[in-house]
Parts: C-alpha cells; sequence; structure tokens
C-alpha cells in the first residue's frame, strides 16, 4: 500500500498495518542437517547451525527438534518492531558503527552519520550534511545541505502528538551541541544555533540565537563564520 510520509496520520496507519516483526539469530550445537527448516534462513553443518527468522518460528523449531539439540544460544534486538532499519549498502553518505536509521528516511550524497545518532521515520538529510555523535532527527525532520547537527542535539519529531508542520532545518545552519529545536519550529539557512540552547520559535536567515528559550543575539559575522565553518574533508 501507498503511504504519504510526510503526514504524521499516515505514518500512524503505516505502523497500524505493518507486520510486526520479532527477528532473531540462534546458534545451534546440535545434528539438524535433515530437519525440515521451513521458512528459517540456515547456516551450517554437521552439528553447528545458524539460524535466522522469526520468533516464534525459531522457538518452535528448537522446541519440536529438542532431542536433536545439545544447546543454544539466542539472540535479538527487538521486539514486535513496526519499521525495520533502513538498507545502508545503496546510500552514498558516510554512516559510521551504532547509528540507528529507520527504513522511510532519505540521505543525501555525502553526508555523514556518526556513532549513535538516531533518525526517524520521514526524516530527510540533505547533501553534505553531518548528524554528529547521539544527535537525534525526530519523525520528519527536514535537515537542508550542509547542515552541522552537533551531538547530542535534537530536531523534534512531529508524530504525536500529531502536527502537520515538520521541523525543517535551512541549508549551512550549524546547531550546537545538545541543543533542542521543538516540534514544528524553522531554521532560516545559514543561522547558528548556539550549544545547549532550546529553540521554540522560528528562526530567521542568518542570524545567531541562544539560551532558554532561544533569542537572536546578533546577526552572523565574519568572526562567527570562521568559528562554524565545516570540513568538506569529513564529508569524503
Amino acid at each position: 500500500m501507498n503511504y504519504n510520509l510526510t503526514d504524521p496520520y499516515e505514518i500512524a496507519r503505516y505502523i497500524k498495518e505493518s507486520k510486526k516483526s520479532t527477528p532473531v539469530k540462534a546458534y545451534v550445537n546440535g545434528a539438524l542437517e535433515n530437519c525440515p527448516m521451513g521458512n528459517i534462513e540456515w547456516y551450517g553443518s554437521g552439528t553447528f547451525f545458524i539460524l535466522f527468522g522469526e520468533s516464534d518460528e525459531i522457538s518452535t523449531f528448537l522446541l519440536d527438534n529438542k532431542d536433536k539439540i545439545k544447546n543454544f544460544r539466542i539472540e535479538n534486538d527487538r521486539r514486535n518492531s513496526a519499521i525495520p532499519l533502513i538498507d545502508l549498502l545503496n546510500i552514498d553518505a558516510r554512516i559510521e558503527p551504532g547509528a540507528i536509521i529507520r527504513d522511510k528516511v532519505k540521505i543525501d550524497k555525502n553526508a555523514v552519520i556518526m556513532m549513535g545518532a538516531v533518525i526517524n521515520i520521514g526524516a530527510e538529510i540533505g547533501e553534505g550534511t553531518m548528524v554528529d555523535m547521539n544527535a537525534v532527527v525526530g519523525a520528519r525532520g527536514k535537515l537542508g545541505k550542509r547542515v552541522h547537527l552537533g551531538a547530542g542535539a535534537v530536531v523534534a519529531g512531529v508524530l504525536e502528538p500529531p502536527s502537520k508542520t515538520p521541523c525543517e532545518i535551512g541549508d549551512d545552519v550549524l546547531i550546537g551541541a545538545n541543543a533542542v529545536i521543538l516540534e514544528g519550529v524553522k531554521i532560516g539557512k545559514g543561522s547558528v544555533v548556539a550549544a545547549g540552547s532550546v529553540v521554540v520559535e522560528d528562526v530567521p536567515e542568518g542570524v545567531v540565537v541562544a539560551g532558554t528559550p532561544a533569542k537572536v543575539i546578533k546577526h552572523v559575522d565574519d568572526k562567527t563564520k570562521n568559528k562554524t565553518q565545516i570540513l568538506d574533508d569529513l564529508r569524503k
């Protein structure tokens, strides 16, 4: 079915109607060579096998064949998950270990997603943008080109409670570490959000904001540009 993932109600419908999944991996010490595997994906021979499948299928298989199994170990990292993680292999960006990126996310060329970053469904990450360590881009959040979202910063999602207006971060914006951009806020092109700020209303282009709640403290000048320039080499 087709879903409009710019609409929070459509995202909610997508989650409601998706098949919930609890995938597991099982390491099995047992003589399973001639056992029917059904839908289970398996690798191995002799008395060592690795099984991939849904939790209920794996559990049933292990129980049905317990007389052939000496011992086993099961690993899983989610329960009744509605949205899979994105397939990273076809994304022309640098994505470091430990980033959590849901499916239905758009990541443009030469973006950088650092360790521990979280990007939720419907988000868009522009060309050359960096999402730094442990930063969060909530559902439907939009980051323009060459944005730097600092470590621990949050661009709030707009899914629950629902809002028709996602957060939008303009091109060439720098958001400092641990800053928070609240639901529906728009940050104008070239602006700077100081570290630790909480932004509760729209920010115009080319200004510096700071504080809780964040207020405009000056326009971006040459000194600010020198302090906030990005490095192209980090995006190669």
